[in-house]
């Protein structure tokens, strides 16, 4: 499972749609939600939205961040051609928000809703392992953390029907029965949409009728195959301030696009300790012991692949953390570490098979860059695997130390790393 932030435009776009069953007057809100790019036109966009130009707008950057309040990036009550102008001065401009710097690429234009900053509420709903919490205050905004003694939790067992729980909330007064309805059609999208994080910050209301405000919210990526109906085409931008690199990139795409796991960040592209983890438990094991062994600085990547990826899936995957791994030569050498846990499922001879092509391919390369490999691995087929790799060292001309099972994770990098120093 990886937790993935989406944008607020898509949050709210598959929200409303949703809210729409029990709450009509969304169907009309979900229509009215616009995101602009730098690749966006004016001409083009009024054209799909003539709604921009009919009423008063908020307008906001759309690049998982937030306190967009606080740093005065939030434009509310402005007129199209005033929202339009506010936009481009701030379109791919560097901006720093807390501790981080990045440029402003994305914006979300929605209706304006005129409140008052006393009718600021609060509500989020977050995963534990045996249950979910809700989180509701009657003071939301840009001070709700001043306020956190004002919050009220409710935990929802997992397997409890939000119908049958009495949420415990602040006192809305006459509000009271409309707040609780709109929650509880909340949560339920919440748990029909794969969610691991929905925060609503703040609501309020427009006469009756509760406006979620600013959204943030986080997905299990692991949950597209049951919610590809809601989610449609939902896009998993990078983390504001963040950049991806063309590699990291096409392991993502081709992550999306599998139903195994694969994931790639470099860390020091000209690092030293290179990595091909099976198993998101097993890749923070092994980066943790390379850390603790004093070689944090020349751990190169962090990544894994898992979930049982084909023979090609496994190849692609290989071979990019080659090219990156002996892209630059370093006279003390490379170390390698095909390593794992124990597999429940993965077909480790048949990814084993990947990756032996991306390391034939790359034979004089790794000559080159002085590698020496070591593999760690157990699970279904396991046998037949180490055996092609063992095979494998005899006539790479690359060493290769290949262990099963019976030798610990934390053992081989210790080995690994002993004539690395």
């Amino acid at each position: 499972m990886a937790n993935r932030g989406i944008r607020e435009y898509d949050g709210k776009r598959m929200l409303f749609e949703h809210l729409s069953k029990d709450f009509p007057a969304f169907k009309e809100r979900a229509k009215k939600l616009a995101l602009v790019t730098p690749q966006t036109k004016e001409a083009d966009i009024l054209k799909d939205n003539p709604w921009l130009k009919t009423g008063k707008l908020v307008a906001k950057p759309d690049q998982l961040f937030g306190k967009r309040g606080k740093h005065g990036l939030i434009l509310v009550n402005a007129d199209w051609a005033k929202t339009w102008k506010w936009i481009q001065e701030r379109m791919n401009k560097t901006v720093t928000v807390g501790k981080t710097t990045g440029e402003l690429t994305h914006f979300l234009i929605e209706p304006f809703t005129p409140h008052g900053e006393n009718e600021e509420m609060y509500v989020a709903i977050s995963s534990q392992r045996d249950f979910d919490t809700i989180f509701i205050s009657d003071k939301g905004g840009i001070y709700v953390e001043e306020n956190w003694d004002r919050v009220k939790e409710t935990q929802v067992p997992t397997l409890a029907d939000i119908k049958d729980i009495k949420l415990n909330m602040p006192d809305f007064g006459p509000r009271n029965a409309g707040v609780e309805k709109f929650i509880k059609s909340l949560f339920g999208f919440y748990a029909l949409g794969g969610f691991s994080y929905l925060e609503i910050n703040p609501f309020a209301f427009s006469g009756d009728e509760t406006v979620p405000l600013d959204l943030v919210a986080k997905v299990d990526d692991t949950a597209r195959f049951e919610c590809e109906s809601l989610w449609g085409d939902l896009e998993f931008p990078a983390a504001f301030g963040s950049t991806m690199t063309k590699e990291e990139q096409f392991i993502r795409e081709l992550d999306e696009k599998s139903g195994a796991s694969l994931k790639l960040t470099i860390l020091n592209p000209k690092g030293r300790i290179w990595t091909m983890v099976a198993g998101g438990g097993a890749s923070v094991i092994y980066a943790d012991t390379v850390c603790d062994l004093g070689f944090s600085k020349e751990l190169a990547n962090y990544g894994e692949y898992s979930g049982d990826p084909s023979r090609e899936e496994t190849y692609q995957y290989a071979k990019t953390v080659l090219d990156l791994m002996t892209r630059e030569t370093d006279p003390r050498g490379k170390v390698l570490i095909i390593g794992g846990g124990i597999a429940n499922f993965t077909d480790v001879a048949k990814t084993f098979a990947g990756i032996i092509q991306a390391l034939t391919e790359f034979k004089d390369k790794l000559i080159k860059n002085k590698v020496k490999i070591y593999v760690r691995r157990g699970g279904p087929n396991y046998k037949e695997g180490l055996a092609k790799m063992r095979k494998l060292g005899e006539s790479l001309g690359v060493p290769i130390d290949v262990y099963g099972p019976e030798t610990h994770m934390t053992r081989i990098v210790s080995l690994s790393l002993e004539g690395a120093k």
